[in-house]
């Protein structure tokens, strides 16, 4: 081959340069503000951890890490600290994303403790809750874990098997693993550090099972032994994550008093009853998931923050790295000058810019929850807020479910007042087409 087959003209470095400084501008966007104070004020002594620590060590070094960040205001940034703060969900977001900046057994570490763990205690748990709990979580005095997933169920939360029973002759409940597979894994903070979690299980009271609901549960003394009843696992090496300590939590008919379930949602009265503001099971259990959305909004933030560091070394060094001489180079070609390198970096780092743009949607929806105590729930409870109680979720489930809407209504346990419509027009696929369809009144869904 030639060189001209090989490679494009010599890339302008300084232009490209200059249109990465612009598109981290650009896509710093609305938040601009709060991502540069971030980056001024994040402590980049020790951002990264020796490749050379072996899994004890790694996990030492993130937790101090972890502690360093806390005393910088790193920590627990939008996490309310007691009953009387507020819970604000952009800033928990921002400085997640900058988190991932640094080692991301850090972010992850950090993730779980104030975003899951004490996420939980926040969206899910009362006053009392609030005020004996979220300081401890916030000063790293209390460490967590969110024990949701089990070896048997993964991401199915509702058929979990771990059973937390009402004890009505102690006031108690009593939390059970009853099968191997009901064993909680993959639980950060679990294997080492963690002297308490948040534990969904299934709720019995009088015999009768009210769905998953979560409850917390001491695991550890000061010692850092295992409480009776209680064993933890460790599951060892996290590939990329090593500072991770990832465990197992398996509960031998464990008693916690009554007052330790997060009951903001359903809980036990003092007579032993049971009680929820939400009366219909199914939108109780979605609402109490809903601690997760802002995690996930977070996830998507720290993996973009990580993948534009990923590829702005792979573009560094492709600027700086020579191989192969070619006619006018006899240093040799740089990396980014061949077309073949172009085609594998520059569509990835445009792409890594677009998911950026679409990460600050999901932001917006923080921004616009911040205080409210409404963030959790949601894109679609604002909707339903907006247009109003059932009539809210009727036009979700009407939008999203077309057709299948008076099945999704009764998935829900709403009022069917009417059947999705459709109307007397048609849909046409493209202008050539001759094909029509009937299409659907929702405005979110084809037009007539």
């Amino acid at each position: 081959m030639t060189l001209t087959d090989e490679t494009a003209a010599p890339v302008q470095h300084e232009s490209l340069t200059a249109l990465g400084a612009h598109l981290r501008t650009a896509v710093d966007g609305p938040y601009a503000a709060e991502r540069a104070v971030g980056r001024a004020t994040f402590p980049a002594d020790d951002l990264l951890r020796d490749p050379e620590l072996d899994v004890e060590q790694s996990r030492e070094w993130t937790l101090g890490r972890l502690r360093e960040l806390e005393r910088h205001g790193f920590g627990h940034a939008g996490v309310p600290d007691g009953p009387n703060s507020v819970s604000d969900p952009l800033t928990a977001v921002m400085a997640f994303e900058m988190l991932a900046h640094g080692d991301l057994s850090v972010t992850i570490k950090s993730g779980v403790q104030f975003g899951l763990f004490g996420g939980a205690v926040t969206n899910l748990g009362t006053e009392w809750h609030h005020a004996t709990f979220l300081p401890g979580i916030t000063d790293l005095s209390l460490l967590g874990g969110f024990a949701m997933t089990e070896l048997g169920h993964g991401s199915d939360v509702a058929s979990l098997e771990t059973t937390i029973t009402y004890l009505p002759e102690s006031d108690e409940f009593e939390v059970h693993s009853p099968t191997p597979g009901a064993t909680k894994a993959y639980i950060g903070n679990a294997a080492k550090d963690g002297t308490m979690a948040a534990v969904f299980g299934q709720l019995w009271v009088d015999g009768k099972c009210h769905g998953v609901h979560v409850i917390l549960v001491p695991l550890r003394d000061e010692s850092g032994a295992d409480l009776s009843g209680v064993t933890t696992g460790d599951q060892g090496h996290k590939g990329g994550l090593l500072g991770v300590d990832n465990g197992t939590i398996r509960f031998d008919k464990v008693r916690v008093p009554r007052r330790m379930l997060l009951d903001r949602f359903g809980g036990v009265r003092e007579d032993g009853t049971y009680e929820s503001p939400i009366e219909n099971a199914n939108r109780r259990f979605f609402t109490m998931l809903g601690t997760l959305v802002r995690g996930r909004v977070c996830v998507g933030g720290g993996a973009g923050v990580a993948a534009r560091r990923a590829l702005s070394i792979a573009t560094r060094y492709a600027l700086r790295r020579r191989q192969f001489p070619a006619a006018g180079r006899p240093g040799g070609v740089l990396l980014l000058d061949y077309v073949v390198h172009q085609r594998r970096l520059l569509p990835r780092v445009a792409r890594s810019y677009a998911l950026g743009f679409a990460q600050n949607e999901p932001d917006s929806g923080a921004r616009h929850g911040a205080g409210s105590g409404r963030e959790h729930r949601g894109a679609a409870a604002r909707t339903r807020d907006a247009r109003g109680g059932h009539q809210g979720d009727h036009h979700m489930v009407r939008e999203r479910c077309g057709a299948g809407g008076a099945r999704g209504l009764r998935r829900l346990g709403l009022p069917q007042r009417e059947p999705p419509r459709r109307c007397a027009g048609t849909w046409t696929s493209s202008p050539r087409s001759r094909v029509t369809t009937p299409c659907c009144c929702s405005p979110s869904r084809r037009r007539c």
